[in-house]
């Protein structure tokens, strides 16, 4: 099982790197080092972050459909909500994230429940807003990474840790980009 978390770490990192350019590739690696992820997490029993895995399995397969382009060529654009939009997710993944920890520490012997919950939930919502293109995506991804880094550490995931700080700079990076790209209206 040694061979997992570096295998993982690097089609974590060509994920991003390809979602960065708007490759469509990026949702196969997604998909294989979810798995790879998954088998990792349980075994640390962070199971929220395990479970995690298997939606972005399922995300990574609705990306790949969602990012082809239509008849005409067209690829879906970048977009970007307002503010009342990232206020409405925010309040409801601190809930969510609330009420799944609290759940998790009652019935599970999850190490981090809490914070567990709330890095899964906030990355599911986020998750969407890749597959949609949405560029605060970066953002959140900033915010969830920088709590993720801790989590890892804690957990002795050292590789995985790193991973996630240099998530955390290619969220920048992707930021940066995709506002460049971004159509003039916004």
């Amino acid at each position: 099982m040694a061979w997992i978390e570096p295998v993982a770490v690097i089609l974590a990192i060509g994920y991003l790197l390809l979602a960065i350019a708007q490759k469509r590739a990026c949702w196969v690696a997604a998909l294989i080092s979810s798995v790879l992820f998954l088998v990792l997490f349980a075994d640390a029993k962070l199971y929220m972050e395990s479970a995690l895995q298997v939606v972005y399995a399922v995300m990574a397969i609705l990306g790949w459909i969602r990012w082809q382009s239509d008849d005409s060529g067209q690829r879906l654009a970048i977009s970007s909500r307002p503010r009342v939009f990232h206020a409405a997710c925010i309040l409801s993944i601190l809930g969510a994230s609330w009420i799944v920890g609290y759940l998790m520490s009652q019935y599970t012997d999850a190490a981090r429940p809490f914070i567990d919950a709330a890095t899964t939930v906030a990355a599911l919502v986020t998750t969407w807003m890749v597959v949609e293109k949405i560029i605060e995506n970066w953002l959140y991804w900033i915010v969830i990474n920088s709590v993720s880094v801790w989590l890892f550490f804690d957990r002795n995931l050292d590789m995985t840790a790193f991973l996630f700080l240099v998530y955390i700079l290619l969220s920048f990076v992707g930021y940066l980009f995709w506002r460049r790209q971004l159509p003039k209206q916004f």
